[in-house]
């Protein structure tokens, strides 16, 4: 069971003018011995304890920003200062300005224990960047510069855990919403795609009027493996909801679905939560 708070990605987004729901949308391929995921609607916070259940102990923040730390000239406070106020216990490895001409690199990273991140992410403040990389236990000064050197350096869409060794995942999360994740572990996709069903499910009960924060099941792994073995491109919106069930309806795309382009007309699967039992079915949308 997770809980879904009113307040989380696919409730404070919209598409368009209309501000019409938010769709799920789900892409994952395989490069180098990665899994490269992208996918939204989450927030870093929906999703950290699902990318970090095989990553290594120690975890590096490696960009950061929000709204949610300014000074009194609207300036963002350092990721460190943000740490403190939080009570995360890190270790702060400067970078330098040259950092700034990359949009994945702050000019000062945070070195963690992955269980500091929930803490470290918790719900009164939101980063609109943030991006997580896991290192080995001890790493030092050199390997953090060789880290920022090879995440700064990367091109759009280039697995990077090939060039990072010891390293088990890198997650960026942009606007609170959009996220690219990759992982050598061959379950994450399947528990990422299944997380987001669970998130979109429990959006549609903590929308207008609804509660502020429910408890919902998360599918088994079989429903999102299915899913995934007849496409690797995915778009999911709620179809119904009520105090008993919600479906969710899923199309298979040929691509990578992006804002701006048209919710695609038909659906191929249905996803059912049984709220009574607590439990997922997965059935051809036309049946």
């Amino acid at each position: 069971m997770i809980k879904v708070e009113r307040h989380g990605a696919f409730n404070v987004n919209s598409v368009g003018l209309e501000r019409l729901p938010f769709p799920l949308s789900f892409s994952v391929r395989e490069a180098d011995g990665s899994w490269m995921i992208s996918a939204a609607a989450a927030q870093a916070g929906e999703l950290i304890d699902v990318l970090t259940r095989t990553a290594s102990d120690t975890v590096v923040v490696v960009n950061l920003a929000t709204n949610s730390f300014l000074d009194e000239e609207y300036q963002q406070w350092r990721p460190s200062l943000i740490a403190a106020e939080q009570g995360v216990d890190c270790t702060v490895h400067p970078v330098g300005t040259w950092a700034s001409d990359s949009i994945d690199l702050g000019e000062e990273f945070l070195v963690m224990h992955r269980d500091s991140l929930s803490r470290f992410l918790s719900s009164n403040w939101s980063p609109y960047e943030l991006s997580l990389v896991d290192v080995p236990t001890g790493a030092t000064p050199e390997q953090l510069d060789e880290l920022a050197l090879v995440i700064g350096t990367a091109a759009v869409d280039e697995p990077v855990l090939p060039r990072l060794d010891g390293s088990r995942f890198w997650f960026s999360g942009h606007d609170d919403c959009y996220l690219a994740v990759e992982s050598t572990d061959p379950a994450i996709p399947s528990s990422v795609l299944g997380r987001l069903l669970a998130l979109l499910a429990g959006s549609a009960l903590t929308g207008d009027g609804g509660a502020s924060s429910v408890r919902v099941p998360e599918p088994d792994g079989a429903l999102s493996e299915q899913l995934i073995a007849e496409s690797p491109h995915w778009i999911g919106v709620v179809g119904t909801a009520s105090e008993t069930t919600v479906t969710v309806e899923l199309s298979a795309q040929s691509q990578r679905w992006h804002l701006g382009q048209q919710l695609p007309e038909r659906a191929d699967y249905r996803a059912m939560l049984d709220l009574a039992h607590g439990v997922w079915h997965l059935a051809p949308a036309e049946s």
